[in-house]
């Protein structure tokens, strides 16, 4: 996020309150409000995006109360709306804003259209139907990522109101998209792991975030609510955050030496969590990742990222030798088929000669 003049995040200033304290004021579309803690901090973050969620709360109940009932625009207010039984609201946090951007703009340019007729008998007919759904999808074609962002967010919405009895039919079942062809985040290899190495040395916080995603092969969000209290009797106890359409899942793994080595000789740890920003408070997901962007570009590991490392993790078990169920129960995966994804990069030429190897050693 851009810092604006005032070094503050948009629709912020500063002023001073009736009590001569100078605070920080959030305005905009005329919902107004203070928010607490040090700019930028994660405190001050979280209520900066509650801030947001206020203004566009109060959007929503302001629109729902000039929709017509039946069309798009009263479907996605109903189902944006924190009050309702829409499963919108137990998103996590960056699902919610992605797919709320999305949602509105599909208002934007739909909300008046209604979704089905009404005939004398009560009988509903989808006039939205799944033929006009996949010409919508189809103009986005261009864009394969954000065209499947925008089929998930309309498969939701519409999956959440026939279950609801609010529309007699489902327009997106049957929609296909352009499939997305990409092999997700690079790997990290050996020689891109002691590039950063070198340049990055034991002590330093650059480091220690390194080896907490290296040695633990956790996503990012978790590595960050990562801190002592989790650690009891040499393993690591981690409740990884839940993604849609899976289980909360609960891992145990041992603490790794090197990561032992690296925590004790580095003098940012914080009390609560691992790691900790410049202000002494845990990193956002944004921050963190703008400023882990920044350490690799530093090491020259412009492609790389943080979800790397958790591949990079997974290949390291695989040449290993490790099964699929080792690798799961440090990744904390649910299904094997995601593990083999992540280890599509193990070393094949090794592995391809070890088994090679007990092949004939064996004599068959």
């Amino acid at each position: 996020m851009r810092r604006t003049k005032s070094g503050l995040p948009k629709h912020c200033s500063w002023n001073t309150d009736r009590h001569r304290k100078r605070r920080v004021r959030f305005r905009k579309s005329g919902f107004t409000t203070y928010l607490v803690g040090t700019p930028w901090s994660e405190e001050f973050m979280r209520h900066y995006a509650a801030a947001l969620d206020g203004v566009k709360a109060q959007a929503i109940n302001i629109g729902a109360g000039r929709t017509v009932a039946g069309t798009v625009n009263a479907l996605v207010a109903a189902y944006l709306d924190p009050a309702s039984t829409s499963p919108f609201k137990t998103l996590a946090a960056e699902t919610k804003r992605s797919r709320r951007n999305i949602l509105e703009n599909f208002r934007e340019a739909y909300g008046s259209l209604p979704l089905y007729r009404s005939d004398k008998n009560g009988r509903r007919t989808m006039l939205l139907t799944r033929e006009h759904v996949q010409r919508i999808v189809n103009a986005k074609s261009a864009t394969p990522f954000a065209q499947r962002n925008f089929l998930h967010a309309l498969h939701a919405v519409f999956k959440w109101a026939l279950s609801e009895g609010r529309i007699p039919h489902d327009p997106t079942l049957g929609v296909t998209r352009v499939k997305a062809r990409s092999t997700g985040y690079r790997t990290w290899s050996e020689q891109d792991i002691e590039r950063f190495e070198v340049k990055h040395p034991i002590g330093t916080k650059a480091r220690l975030a390194f080896a907490l995603l290296l040695y633990t092969g956790q996503r990012r969000g978790d590595v960050l609510r990562m801190g002592p209290r989790d650690v009891h009797d040499g393993f690591l106890t981690i409740d990884q955050s839940k993604t849609e359409g899976q289980a909360e899942a609960h891992v145990e793994i041992p603490v790794h030496p090197k990561l032992c080595e690296i925590i004790e000789a580095t003098a940012t740890v914080g009390v609560n969590t691992f790691l900790v920003t410049n202000f002494g408070t845990a990193y956002t997901a944004a921050g963190f990742g703008n400023w882990f962007r920044e350490l690799c570009d530093t090491a020259d590991c412009p492609e790389l990222s943080a979800h790397g490392l958790r591949k990079a993790t997974a290949r390291r078990l695989a040449e290993l030798g490790c099964t699929p169920h080792h690798i799961a129960a440090i990744l904390g995966h649910a299904s094997l088929a995601m593990v083999q994804l992540y280890t599509k990069a193990a070393d094949r030429k090794r592995l391809a000669q070890e088994a090679m190897t007990r092949l004939i050693e064996s004599r068959a």
